[in-house]
């Protein structure tokens, strides 16, 4: 079997991010309409019935409304309750595109299925009378893609988990495992995809080679970013642009907005400019002509030295029409199910630029963007859209507070190119939760914030005094218990 990845190619993973648009409402009608197109034409090529079944049965389909079967509402089946969040956009689907069900094209692939499945148990068992093990378990293996092919997931996880039995292999068995992390992240099954990234990491740790441990990286990542870690999905992502090769998990575009948008949200301002800012990879995609052609020259390497000084975003009006094509993708021997479009990374070229040097009314313009383009089509960053957009409002704010000491109310939200009342509400909330450490005064004049940074000496010397009075009290407390103890033995 050598190094090569096996069980690569199935489930679709596209398809899933297909089934979302459906059901997004920030999603344009055109988007739907070819989101649906592209679903009815896998359906048909692959012979999905299983998970044709799963979206567009009248009783049973996550996507149907008003159903054939005279349902008031869709049938949700409690064994797909957790995947069924994963995979749709809103917990109701109140999708204008629908998939239609049609009975006789369900029993048509249903009839192929079986004729399929008939013929790879017919070689299976002339494997298992005449061959070796290599044989019989290649023929395990295409028992178990067919499953992923046609979306039946408990059926194809099962088919994996026999080929992990009975193989020594351990690169086999890691292969195994991030097939059945990608059928988790396919129907949204975190607890699934948790519990297979930390069992494939014991079996990397066990021995596995370098390209299932790179490979692993962005699949850990990628988990991360789906349950809001992104102070754990960012090292990860970043470290996997420059080796990047899991292409049946994400196109490198993907991988590149979810690294930036990871790295943006909550690596140190140091770590910021070294992994983000400045990193070749990013530049090379990010970056307007000049910062791109050094970058994929390798002319720049990443680190704090590499660049003093990004170039202003106002100084660099193409920026917001900077677009990508894959060059890493050249060569590559993993079949990716659809090809790469040309994604505007403008506006997250000018987050990165607006946040680092400090230019807030941009910023503000750029996350407003970013949230439209990025963080509502995409079905990994939806979930948590809402929370991503205040916590880089709150890292904007701390950013520039922690520079002065008193701020006028007026001249902030004049830099941030907002209303008076909105910073006020804004900040209020931080302030309220400890997140940002200021009092508003808005009693005399038109208000202002005093920050209260914390002495570092004075919270030292505080810690040792609370620390000191704690001790004193405990060993009271145990003199108390001695003596008590030696006037009973008296």
């Amino acid at each position: 079997m050598g190094s090569d990845p096996q069980y690569a190619k199935w489930p679709l993973l596209p398809l899933a991010q297909h089934v979302f648009t459906i059901t997004n409402p920030y999603a344009t009608k055109t988007a739907q309409q070819a989101a649906a197109q592209h679903l009815q034409d896998a359906i048909s090529e692959h012979k999905m019935a299983p998970f044709y079944r799963y979206l567009a049965h009248p009783i049973d389909g996550i996507l149907n409304a008003v159903g054939e079967g005279g349902s008031s509402a869709p049938g949700k089946p409690t064994s797909r309750k957790s995947s069924l969040v994963g995979m749709i956009a809103t917990r109701s689907p109140t999708a204008t595109i629908n998939l239609p069900w049609d009975e006789e094209l369900y029993q048509s692939l249903k009839a192929d299925n079986d004729k399929e499945l008939e013929q790879l148990q017919k070689e299976e068992d002339e494997a298992v009378e005449q061959a070796g093990e290599l044989e019989i378990q290649a023929a395990r293996g295409k028992r178990a893609e067919f499953w992923a092919k046609i979306g039946d997931k408990e059926k194809a996880i099962a088919a994996y988990e026999d080929i992990s039995e009975k193989t020594g292999i351990l690169g086999t068995k890691i292969d195994v495992v991030l097939a059945i992390i990608r059928m988790g992240l396919f129907y949204g099954d975190k607890h699934l995809v948790k519990k297979h990234v930390e069992r494939a990491k014991t079996l990397v740790e066990s021995g596995g080679d370098w390209d299932r441990r790179n490979r692993l990286k962005a699949y850990e990542g990628l988990h991360l970013l789906t349950v809001r870690s992104y102070n754990l999905a960012a090292p990860l992502l970043l470290d996997s642009l420059s080796t990047f090769t899991s292409y049946e998990l994400c196109t490198y575009s993907n991988l590149v907005i979810y690294a930036v948008l990871a790295g943006s949200v909550s690596l140190k301002r140091v770590d910021f400019k070294s992994k983000v800012v400045d990193a070749p990879e990013i530049k090379a995609i990010l970056g307007d002509g000049e910062d791109k052609l050094l970058a994929l020259s390798g002319a720049i390497s990443a680190g704090p030295g590499a660049d003093d000084e990004m170039q202003d975003a106002s100084t660099a009006p193409s920026a917001s029409r900077v677009t990508a094509v894959n060059l890493t993708t050249l060569g590559s021997s993993t079949d990716q199910p659809e090809a790469e479009m040309a994604v505007d990374f403008g506006p997250l070229a000018q987050l990165v630029s607006s946040l680092y040097n400090g230019r807030y009314k941009l910023f503000f313009q750029a996350l407003a963007l970013v949230e439209e383009q990025f963080l509502t089509q995409d079905r990994y960053l939806h979930e948590h859209k809402g929370w991503f957009i205040r916590e880089m409002r709150l890292r904007a704010y701390q950013q520039l507070l922690q520079s002065y000491r008193v701020v006028g109310l007026d001249s902030m939200a004049n830099d941030f190119g907002v209303t008076v009342d909105f910073l006020d509400r804004d900040l209020a909330k931080f302030i309220a939760a400890g997140r940002i450490p200021c009092t508003i005064d808005r009693v005399a004049g038109h208000g202002v914030i005093e920050t209260n940074r914390p002495d570092d000496k004075n919270k030292q010397y505080q810690d040792v005094v609370r620390q000191g009075d704690q001790l004193i009290t405990k060993l009271q407390k145990y003199g108390q218990a001695v003596r008590l103890r030696g006037s009973e033995r008296a």
